[in-house]
């Protein structure tokens, strides 16, 4: 039976819900960033062991390991054969904070860990800057070597090369067009189009650097979000069709 980590956000962890599918042997890593990975902790942070008021335990989890940069033992102690990346997550801003490195997500908005004493001097990196694109690329060339160096190289990788949704289905199944500026982050906003060159320009470089690479992508045709979908509306909740797809691919990659 295969045991799956996926690197990735939803797009990818919701396969197996939406289709009706019970997922096992499954790990899953979250609201982190290749950058941030392979970053230091962030020194005077501290976590609670509960999830704060508005927080899940699983997106708490996600962030707690993303301060903590624990997800690396957990993947290696899983021991996958199969490690899905998608790069959806990859639209925070990082901060620079305690001498490392963490993804400015919703979740760390909510904790209240914002609130401590060395997010008070955090230098925000921004996702479209320079700067954090030389940061995921040296985090990318980290994760081979760390692949590679460690019993992972026995598993499969798996690329899922998704991009932002330009449309969407409404709730008439009326097919319409989303502007191109979109809210990242309770006023962030981001260009959806920008964010789909910078995911084409991050999947290209990984799947340079990564030996044996399976790349798996759906047709333009079912890149479409949708109104009714269980997150919300958003460029990258899609219509059930376009995880039937990808399901289809990862089934024909083995999993």
């Amino acid at each position: 039976m295969s045991r799956i980590a996926i690197i990735g956000s939803c797009i990818t962890r919701d396969l197996w819900p939406i289709l009706g599918e019970t997922p096992q042997n499954l790990l899953y890593v979250s609201r982190t960033s290749l950058a941030t990975l392979f970053a230091p902790p962030p020194a005077g942070v501290t976590t609670a062991d509960e999830p704060p008021n508005g927080l899940r335990p699983q997106p708490h989890a996600a962030l707690v390991a993303d301060l903590r940069k624990t997800a690396l033992a957990a993947l290696v102690a899983h021991r996958p054969t199969h490690i899905i990346f998608d790069f959806i997550d990859e639209r925070f801003d990082l901060l620079s904070v305690g001498g490392g490195l963490a993804s400015h997500t919703w979740e760390l908005d909510v904790s209240g860990y914002l609130d401590q004493a060395p997010f008070r001097t955090a230098h925000r990196i921004g996702r479209a800057s320079a700067a954090c694109e030389q940061l995921w690329m040296q985090g990318a060339g980290e994760m081979t070597a760390f692949l590679q160096a460690t019993p992972l190289r026995e598993a499969k990788v798996i690329l899922h090369e998704a991009q932002w949704a330009d449309r969407y289905l409404d709730a008439t199944g009326q097919t319409k067009a989303f502007a191109p500026i979109v809210d990242v982050l309770e006023g962030r906003m981001a260009d959806l189009r920008q964010q789909n060159v910078m995911l084409d320009r991050y999947q290209a470089a990984f799947a340079e650097l990564m030996p044996g690479l399976v790349r798996i992508r759906a047709p333009d045709a079912l890149r479409l979000a949708d109104t009714g979908h269980r997150w919300s509306l958003s460029p990258f909740h899609y219509v059930d069709d376009y995880y039937r797809d990808i399901w289809r691919r990862l089934r024909e990659a083995g999993v």
